[in-house]
């Protein structure tokens, strides 16, 4: 049975603290689209923040509320992202984050 990207994603967000441990423990060094996986021991995201995200959702949500129609809103991409870096879990691998993307990270989890 084929599950759609959907399920798959949350399938893999559901257990991203497990996956996180196996990587680790494997010495594979698991980088994500989601702030959550590295918060969970990943060693680095990048992604769309997702809360720039939320905001903008509430803006179109916001304009058909108030009677738009949503054939006639512009569609828009994403313009907002994140690099998210945890310097526990590259120690634990035994890596060395250059300097340059520290300060380029948007966070850094120590």
């Amino acid at each position: 049975m084929r599950r759609s990207p959907k399920t798959r994603t949350r399938l893999f967000v559901g257990h991203r603290a497990k996956l996180s441990e196996l990587a680790t423990r494997h010495r594979l060094p698991m980088v994500a689209d989601q702030r959550t996986f590295v918060a969970a021991g990943g060693l680095a995201a990048y992604g769309v923040n997702r809360s720039a995200l939320s905001r903008r959702w509430a803006y179109y949500v916001d304009k058909i509320l108030k009677g738009a129609k949503p054939a006639d809103l512009p569609i828009e991409l994403p313009t907002t992202f994140e690099l998210v870096i945890n310097l526990k879990t590259a120690k634990a691998l035994g890596l060395e984050i250059p300097p340059t993307l520290l300060a380029r990270a948007d966070e850094v989890i120590e």
